[in-house]
């Protein structure tokens, strides 16, 4: 096993469409590695697969040790690019060290720890007993680690392989919930004296919810709605359509709505946006440098009919006022991000329905249920209709940890300096394993990857080697 093994199986990774909630591919090639290797395999009705290698000779009596990866990515590419995620493969480039998805994400989160898990799988490194854990829909609420049932792990130390900072042991996450809104409106038609047009905010780097929160980075949806708010100040405008972001763990990057004004006021607004879309450009110069906006004319067949202004309104005042981004710092952990919300996504759905989505995270369970409360009012004093969904436990570190002291002896000795020992504000499957088998002595570490959850996601190669040399090392000193 090396590192040029792992980039292998993840090649061939990329190729299985595994987007979260659509695994089955991912599932059924896991299991046919397991027969192809003649290696003790099962899986459970949600689609979890664990694939179990025996103890090499002489390490019989070395307590099981379990790796885990999750088998799905989050799905995102940019607009205008023609790729669909249930059947074609991710394409990459290798460019200055880096594997990178240009137009897509890459996948690395997680195909890179199931790589890992694999090439260990079919090595004939000395190890005790192995249990390879894969998990589904990790990305969009994880669900396989919420369903797993007692017994299909046995091992009571656990490798979680789905951090992105190479040089870094994590030992504690964040726990996170998503509170959704739902605006319910009539429908009004639209001013024959109007003009309608779609506008558009792209270009924002967006990002993973959890890692990059604090990075100050420009989120469409709010931004929109804040021009939006403005203009409403000049005078009658009508809303027809708002969509903006994706995923609940991923920063909005693009977002467009669909106005309607007075013939002779729409020059005179498309000024005010452009100069609007500059004042973001100067506001995020540093964070988001690649901000931009457009304008194009609206000819579907359902432009003669608008969203009823009153509802329009209390969905673009509640956009305005929601909280995004950092709520609180840690106060133990120096630059550790405790308490986030993340304004995701807005979309118009069935029923003359408008659905916001929100993700909320913190390492604190307390300062966790504040945040979706206060989210929670901020939409039941516009009128919508609130809901909380998926909620996930946080991952409390433990300092004493066996499987640190051996993970951190043995990076020290690999490369002759100590990793950082750290939490993360992103969420780990971690937190729902410690629930279901108590007592389970964890640690997550990976290589550097970033971009994820955004198109540009890209691994770095040299850290990939010195991952696996670690890995590698922890497994085979494990006792």
């Amino acid at each position: 096993m090396d590192a040029k093994r792992v980039l292998e199986i993840f090649k061939e990774i990329t190729m299985i469409p595994r987007e979260s909630g659509h695994e089955e591919p991912m599932t059924q090639f896991l299991m046919d590695f397991a027969a192809k290797h003649s290696l003790k395999a099962k899986r459970d009705a949600t689609g979890n697969v664990v694939i179990c290698r025996p103890a090499s000779k002489g390490k019989e009596n070395v307590p099981v040790l379990v790796l885990q990866a999750h088998q799905d990515m989050v799905c995102e590419k940019n607009a205008g690019v023609d790729h669909d995620f249930l059947k074609d493969p991710i394409k990459y480039v290798i460019e200055d060290g880096w594997m990178i998805a240009k137009d897509t994400t890459l996948g690395a989160d997680d195909g890179i720890g199931v790589a890992a898990c694999l090439a260990l799988l079919e090595s004939d490194l000395p190890t005790g007993p192995l249990e390879c854990l894969f998990t589904i829909s990790e990305e969009t609420g994880m669900d396989g680690a919420m369903a797993l049932e007692p017994g299909f792990i046995t091992g009571k130390t656990l490798i979680n392989l789905d951090s992105e900072d190479e040089g870094e042991l994590f030992v504690g996450c964040a726990g996170g919930v998503n509170t959704m809104a739902t605006f319910k409106y009539v429908r009004e038609t639209v001013r024959n004296t109007h003009r309608v047009f779609k506008i558009r905010l792209f270009g924002a780097q967006g990002g993973h919810s959890g890692d990059d929160i604090n990075k100050e980075r420009c989120n469409t949806v709010q931004q929109m709605a804040r021009f939006l708010f403005e203009e409403m100040k000049y005078g009658p405008m009508q809303l027809l359509k708002i969509d903006g972001g994706n995923k609940h763990n991923a920063i909005a990057r693009e977002t467009e709505a669909v106005i309607a004004v007075s013939s002779d006021r729409k020059k005179a607004l498309l000024a005010r946006f452009y100069a609007f879309v500059d004042a973001l450009k100067a506001e995020f110069a540093v964070s988001d440098p690649g901000i931009s906006g457009s304008h194009e004319s609206y000819r579907e067949a359902d432009r003669r009919f608008a969203i009823d202004g009153d509802t329009a309104n209390r969905l673009i005042s509640a956009l305005v006022a929601v909280h995004h981004g950092v709520l609180a710092m840690s106060q133990d952990i120096p630059g550790l991000v405790e308490t986030s919300n993340n304004l995701a996504s807005v979309k118009m759905c069935k029923y003359r329905t408008i659905e916001v989505c929100t993700s909320q995270r913190s390492s604190v369970e307390s300062a966790k249920d504040f945040i979706a409360d206060k989210i929670e009012a901020c939409f039941k004093l516009a009128g919508a209709r609130v809901r909380r969904t998926d909620p996930y436990p946080g991952w409390k570190p433990d300092m004493k940890s066996r499987i640190l002291k051996i993970s951190f002896d043995s990076y020290k000795s690999l490369f002759g300096y100590e990793p950082k020992v750290k939490a993360i504000h992103a969420g780990l499957e971690c937190g729902l394993f410690l629930e279901k088998f108590p007592g389970l002595d964890m640690i997550s570490f990976g290589p550097t990857l970033r971009g994820v959850h955004a198109p540009g996601e890209k691994l770095d190669l040299a850290s990939n080697e010195k991952f696996v040399k670690h890995l590698i090392d922890v497994v085979t000193k494990f006792n």
